[in-house]
């Protein structure tokens, strides 16, 4: 890669940004260097979290706060989160479709990436691109996960403020019950709200945010009710968002939720980091002695990862 690529995504050149975000999915060497030039120009965008159950319409959700943000004059990015193929690895990428209209706003940066198995479905590299973005003067960074098993709980760990989208005859009822659930979102929104069901709802979500006292600082979450295909409740739901940033940045849990997503990012970086020196150090006959052991029931993952582990360490310490 070049190396005026960092000073051109500091510009907030599209090409060379897409160029690095590229090279990130791909896990190139090059890559890492350049993202660590990045870092020091990142730390400035809001970045959002919404996650939610399939169908409940997240990505129209998306879309209509995307145009909200650009009617404040407040540029935007998009890290749309795809479940990814369990046989070739790649993503349906349908945000882009939903989201189209506003590829031609300079002010719009929208990027799918494959959740590659990621648990809660947060892509591997959505961290580095969400950096980018924010390198590149993003105002608003918005992270779209799939929104399955775990993924209510890492989005929070990933964002500065937290939305679940909930949807009447979704069985969200019962998805609120979820340990975590209450704990996850600082914005509830509750999508297709001209639908039955969608008062008894809201009803069901005030009385479960009701009995739960131990607000942290005070922050209780809030109910937005929405229609995002009509654009209904988007202004509100804006407004609360900006809200709950104010909130943040006037006390010192603004730095509590970094410090949390810069341990998830240090975890992710090591775990990267080690098995790319057990893979380098460890010649491949060792690492398929390993495996067939493990295979044939001979040893367990968790010491043959300490072997290997162990091994690499040894190698490494011989050079």
């Amino acid at each position: 890669m070049e190396n005026n690529l960092t000073e051109k995504i500091i510009r907030g050149d599209v090409r060379a940004a897409a160029k690095l975000m590229r090279g990130i999915e791909d896990n190139l060497p090059e890559a890492t260097d350049e993202l660590q030039k990045l870092y020091p120009y990142t730390g400035k965008a809001f970045i959002i979290g919404i996650t939610g159950s399939p169908g409940v319409g997240k990505s129209t959700l998306v879309d209509a706060l995307i145009t909200s943000f650009r009617q404040r004059q407040m540029t935007v990015g998009v890290v749309a989160i795809d479940p990814s193929s369990p046989f070739t690895g790649g993503a349906l990428l349908g945000d882009r479709v939903r989201m189209g209209k506003h590829n031609t706003d300079a002010g719009v940066f929208i990027r799918s990436l494959a959740s590659r198995g990621w648990a809660g479905g947060l892509a591997r590299a959505a961290i580095s691109v969400m950096y980018v973005m924010d390198a590149m003067g993003k105002d608003v960074i918005i992270v779209e996960a799939v929104g399955s098993g775990q993924g209510e709980v890492d989005i929070r760990r990933l964002a500065d403020t937290t939305i679940v989208v909930l949807a009447p005859g979704m069985g969200d009822e019962i998805q609120m019950m979820k340990a975590g659930i209450l704990e996850a979102a600082d914005v509830y929104v509750i999508n297709k709200a001209d639908k039955d069901g969608a008062g008894i709802l809201k009803t069901q979500l005030e009385i479960m945010l009701g009995t739960k006292t131990d607000y942290q600082n005070e922050w209780k979450p809030l109910i937005v009710p929405a229609q995002a295909l009509h654009g209904k409740g988007i202004d509100e739901l804006t407004a609360a968002l900006l809200q709950h940033k104010d909130y943040l940045y006037a006390g010192a849990e603004i730095m509590r939720r970094r410090r949390e997503r810069a341990k998830l990012e240090l975890a992710a970086a090591v775990e990267h980091s080690l098995r790319n020196h057990v893979k380098m150090i460890l010649e491949s006959e060792e690492l398929n002695t390993l495996a067939d052991n493990l295979a044939q029931r001979k040893t367990n993952p968790y010491l043959a990862a300490e072997q290997a582990v162990h091994k690499a360490m040894g190698k490494f310490r011989e050079c």
